[in-house]
């Protein structure tokens, strides 16, 4: 898709919420509308603490990326990626190790892919990183149309990210079935590293608060969102050897003093780990 294209997908998108712009909203950035942010304000009525789960998660993912690139990794799968702004993906692995990481960024959401094009095509270097229009359940689809780009070598370890991307998925989709099947792409050595968001079962006024939010998501976006127990998000990890520290509050994982649960880890209500294929 040309630029033109792609900023006419945007365009018409103005008065439509989404899911990929809220999250650049909650993180600070400006590729937003007036309908993100409403919703978005919206939603933080209901739970305040939304703003700094959006900036924990983007705070794991920085820490994921930089612990991959320390293992000697270099090719980067982000799927659910939204847009591609506000220190993702490329931007932490070029700056740890800079002119060597390759990134293909997924999202099923036309306008994010969209706009991921644009701020790409203007901000990275097009030979190393990619964004594609595919969908998670696609399995052999999407990933066929990873390898397609040129950037991955199946042979090598790739570092796959699924962060804050599963609990838009309710049980019935059977997220791990699909998941365990990107798992046997990946070569010995590659990492998966996922966040989820997890409420405690004593947790009350935040689970009736989850399931406003839920709601709102699914008549406003489509993409209904809910917590899942630690057992459930520890499955995903199935056929993986847990790197330490394992699967702990989101601002836990190797943290780095940036985060801003730092104090209060529990407050992210989310959980994170990554993964070793071995």
């Amino acid at each position: 898709m040309s630029e033109s294209s792609a900023a006419d997908r945007v365009a018409a998108s103005v008065n439509k919420v989404s899911v990929g712009r809220v999250y650049d909203y909650l993180l600070g950035g400006v590729h937003n509308y007036a309908v993100d942010q409403a919703f978005a304000e919206e939603q933080l009525k209901i739970i305040p603490d939304a703003r700094n789960f959006a900036l924990s998660n983007r705070a794991f993912l920085g820490r994921a990326v930089r612990y991959a690139i320390d293992q000697g990794i270099r090719q980067f799968v982000d799927i659910g990626s939204g847009l591609p702004t506000q220190g993702n993906v490329h931007e932490v692995a070029d700056e740890a190790a800079p002119g060597q990481s390759r990134v293909v960024y997924i999202d099923n959401e036309p306008i994010a892919h969209a706009h991921a094009e644009i701020l790409l095509d203007r901000t990275a270097d097009p030979s190393r990183h990619r964004a594609i229009d595919a969908d998670f359940f696609d399995r052999d689809v999407m990933w066929q149309r990873v390898l397609d780009t040129g950037l991955i070598d199946p042979d090598k370890p790739v570092a796959l990210l699924v962060v804050a991307l599963l609990h838009f998925m309710p049980p019935e989709t059977d997220p791990g079935a699909v998941l365990d099947y990107y798992k046997r792409q990946l070569a010995p050595g590659s990492l998966l590293a996922l966040s989820h968001i997890h409420v405690e079962p004593d947790d009350l006024e935040m689970l009736e608060a989850s399931k406003k939010v839920s709601t709102a998501y699914k008549e406003r976006t489509n993409s209904p969102a809910g917590p899942r127990s630690r057992p459930d998000i520890e499955a995903f990890f199935s056929g993986l050897e847990l790197v330490e520290p394992g699967l702990v509050w989101v601002p836990q994982w190797r943290p780095d003093g940036k985060d801003p649960f730092d104090q209060e880890p529990k407050r992210a209500r989310g959980l994170a780990g990554v993964g070793r294929k071995v």
